[in-house]
């Protein structure tokens, strides 16, 4: 179907809309974060679910303003419907039905991990299948293997903790602010990676990954250096133990890589924002696509863009559509 398509995002504690022409084109892209879930050190689920009920009606409106359309333009309504905080996912869910019924335009349900591949498909500069996809984020880190727009193969997946949680986590032992990994980032850049050897799970095979072990060990680090010696070491600490991370993340990438003779590579989810991380991967030898930073983070585009390639709901479909916390609805 021709037309624009109105996305929204809501799978966690930023209120996205965002206009998708049909061609893949993004029109807007409007991000509202919360800021408010800093001062308890990590995203509250009913909290950011309030938050949804006041930003998103506000945000939808400034993303058709900034595409210079009318909600009645709008040919199609994508929305996010899993995985993801599902109190945070209903009020988007809820919204999208709503709207999708009052201007009489089809409802496409995404799912948010497809969407973080599909930032790969924006225009004026697409990526196109086959290729190898690294996504990691907050709540997610997965290989997967992508052969047409729609759908992807997972060829290994963490066996514990999410890359940007390991980064979150470590960040606020560090005594860094939410959200961890940008501070961490910042911070590691004072700092000598090779100060401290952090584990990157070297004995876990194939294509999963794990990062316990590395947060337990930084950890552990700092019980041993004292309060006194691990302020003085922290840029050091923060360098060593994101060293760690993308370390094991490019690891399995390029395991994935030589395992199915492809070389064409591509990166999305939040920790596809890390510098060190976009460096190394461009740096592989392979043939690769890395987002805009704007487009790696939870935005709507990434769903609009999705939606491009996905089949619209049946009215009862649209009707009944719910929201999924975990896994997937492939």
């Amino acid at each position: 179907m021709s037309g624009p398509i109105l996305a929204i995002e809501t799978s966690c504690d930023d209120s996205c809309a965002a206009v998708v022409a049909d061609d893949g084109t993004v029109l807007s892209n409007v991000i509202a974060s919360q800021g408010i879930h800093d001062r308890y050190g990590g995203v509250v689920p009913e909290i950011a679910a309030r938050q949804h009920l006041h930003l998103l009606t506000p945000t939808i409106d400034t993303a058709l303003e900034q595409a210079g359309l009318r909600l009645a333009q709008i040919e199609r309504v994508a929305v996010t419907q899993g995985p993801g905080l599902i109190g945070a996912l209903l009020i988007g869910v809820g919204q999208a039905k709503a709207i999708a019924a009052a201007c009489s335009v089809p409802l496409v349900a995404v799912d948010h991990l497809q969407g973080h591949i599909a930032a790969n498909f924006v225009e004026p500069d697409p990526f196109e299948p086959p290729f190898i996809c690294l996504v990691a984020s907050g709540g997610h880190t997965f290989l997967a293997r992508v052969e047409d727009h729609a759908s992807y193969e997972t060829l290994g997946a963490t066996l514990d903790d999410a890359a940007g949680e390991a980064f979150d986590k470590g960040a606020r032992m560090l005594g860094l602010p939410f959200p961890g990994g940008p501070a961490l980032e910042a911070l590691a850049r004072e700092g000598d990676e090779t100060a401290f050897d952090f584990p990157t799970a070297r004995n876990v095979k194939g294509f999963d990954f794990s990062f316990a072990g590395v947060k337990t060990s930084l950890l552990y680090m700092i019980a041993d250096l004292g309060e006194d010696e691990t302020e003085r070491r922290r840029a050091d600490l923060a360098a060593s133990f994101q060293r760690a991370i993308v370390d094991a993340l490019l690891t399995r990438l390029e395991r994935a890589l030589d395992a199915s003779g492809l070389d064409r590579v591509a990166i999305g989810g939040g920790v596809a924002a890390n510098g060190p991380l976009r460096e190394k991967v461009e740096a592989l030898g392979a043939v690769s696509h890395i987002p805009d930073r704007l487009l790696c983070t939870d935005n709507a585009a990434m769903i609009g863009v999705a939606a491009r390639f996905l089949p619209d709901c049946s009215p009862d479909q649209a009707l009944a559509l719910d929201a999924y916390p975990s896994g997937s609805s492939r």
